[in-house]
Order: structure tokens, then sequence, then C-alpha cells
């Protein structure tokens, strides 16, 4: 290979690579001003009270590098809407019951847990206090309890891609969230679509979804049970480097519930900042917010879904 041909090759190499592997961007004036520039210039839901929203973003395990980019865009979010008073959060006492109570919604920003537990309570404690692990175990089952009640009470929940490991090896709390994170090949480049392009809370992809880079989740435990409304798919047969064959032919990346009285969204993409590039994400996120705190209403009843 001559010289000239072997660093085209190089270069191909190193974009191809790149490409598939977003490097951390900074968050810079410039990268706010754009943000805000993108961001929807008013809510799909006008003229609502303004509501309190927690954001809660501390994670013990695996830290993805868009949790803070994720923190500024959700300021940026509520306070151009006018629709969200925003509070970010790292201390576990913001799971006292008589906490939660303060907000209309919790918003669980990448809060991953340390394996191969993966509870995230429990790692907190262990953090911050000096208490025997038999005493952490069962204060760690009350934070939880408190999560899913005030949920269950009425009380929003979004959770944002790696968040849903929160209490990962708990059955209980994946009935909550809607399933539990199983693995995710490589990040690639994926094109996301809608299950139902006239659902609401799709409506900004005006039926032609999206295409980013991002690790592909895969999920288990109660996804199985696919007890939720689906929202975003991605094609299985499309991806590479999953772990093991399966017969599915999509696999569901972003979905809402009821739980009791409240609501529930997750979103798998909320991964890389450079998606936040897309306007209509942006506005994906906005009325997944307003779905949770009630403002929003949509069929979020169980669809059924071919496997």
């Amino acid at each position: 290979m001559s010289k000239k041909n072997s660093s085209i090759f190089l270069l191909l190499f190193c974009i191809t690579v790149t490409a598939q592997q977003l490097e951390p961007i900074e968050i810079t004036e410039e990268w706010l001003a754009k943000i805000e520039k993108l961001a929807p210039a008013e809510p799909t839901v006008k003229n609502m009270e303004k509501k309190k929203v927690l954001v809660f973003s501390k994670a013990t395990g695996f830290y993805h590098w868009t949790i803070p980019h994720n923190i500024e865009m959700l300021k940026i979010l509520s306070k151009k809407s006018d629709a969200f008073e925003i509070r970010n959060g790292y201390d576990i006492a913001n799971f006292e019951i008589e906490n939660l109570k303060k907000y209309d919604a919790v918003i669980l920003n990448n809060s991953n847990p340390s394996g191969p537990d993966r509870d995230l309570f429990a790692d907190l404690l262990r953090q911050n206090t000096t208490l025997p692990d038999n005493e952490i175990a069962e204060k760690a089952s009350e934070y939880q309890q408190n999560l899913m009640e005030y949920v269950a009470e009425g009380g929003g929940l979004m959770i944002m891609h790696g968040a849903i490991t929160v209490q990962n090896n708990s059955e209980a709390f994946s009935k909550l969230t809607g399933g539990s994170f199983d693995y995710h090949p490589k990040q690639q480049k994926i094109h996301v679509m809608e299950v139902d392009s006239k659902h609401p809370l799709v409506q900004a992809f005006k039926g032609d979804g999206f295409t980013h880079i991002d690790e592909p989740y895969f999920f288990k435990n109660a996804y199985t049970d696919l007890n939720f409304r689906p929202l975003l798919y991605i094609k299985v047969d499309q991806l590479e480097g999953l772990k093991n064959p399966v017969n599915e032919k999509v696999n569901y990346v972003a979905w809402i519930k009821k739980y009791g009285k409240g609501r529930v969204f997750y979103s798998s993409p909320s991964h890389n900042a450079q998606s936040m590039d897309n306007p209509e994400l942006l506005q994906f996120f906005l009325d997944g917010m307003q779905y949770v705190v009630g403002d929003l209403k949509c069929d979020d009843s169980p669809m059924e879904v071919e496997k």
C-alpha cells in the first residue's frame, strides 16, 4: 500500500471509529446557547400550573459523561417552556417520603448503581453512613418502597437511559419501571422509529423517527410482560454485536405506563449529548415531562405488540 493510500485508509478508519464512539463534549456558553435555540419555544400543553421536579443525578457505578449535559438541557426545557421548576439533587435524603411529596415528578438522570447488586440506595447508604450491612439493606428497601408508593399515589417518574438500573435486581421495582437492564452491544448508528406515529408522545418525530449514535439497550425482568405503552423501537436485525441470537424482531427503547395513580416515562435515548442536537428529541423529552406530571393526557394502556 502506498503512503498516500495508507493515509487515506487511516483517515477513514479514524472517522469510522469516531462515528461509533462519540467523545465527551464540554458544556460551554456556545453549547448552552445552541440547546436554548433548539429547545421548543412552548410546551405542547399550555397555561398549566408550573410543576416542581426533582432531577436526581447521582451515580455510584458507571458514570455517564452526559449527566451534567442532561441537567442543563432539562433546565433549559423547563425555563423556556415556563412549565417546570427544576431542582437538581444528589442526596439520598431526597427519597424520604416527606421530601418526595414536595415534587410533582422525579427524573432519574443516568443514576447508575455499582454491580453486581445494582442497588443505588444501598450504595449511597454505604458511602454516606456507618450503618451495618443489615440496616443498610433494610433502609435501602425502605427508600425503594418510598419511591414506588410516591408514584402509586400519583407522582410522576421519568427515567433517562442508564437510570433503568437504579434497583435493577428488584422484581418489584422492575414492575414500576417497565423493565430492568440486561446488556447492550457496542455503540453504533441506530435508526429509532415510532411504534405508533399518531401517538401524542411521539408527535415530534413526524413519522420518520430519527438516527443517532447510541448503545442499543436490551431489557429483562418486567420488560418481558410488555406491560407498558411502547413509544420507540429499533429493529434487532439491524444491530451489530448481539450477545445471543434473539427471536424478537424489534426492541423497545422508550415507553410510558401507569403505575397506580402515577405515570412513568422511560427513554433509553438520552445517553450522548450529541443526540440533543435534534430538536425533535428535545420536544420528546419535554412532552415526556408533561406526561409524567399529568398535564399531557394520552393513551398509556398496555398495547398489544408483536414480539
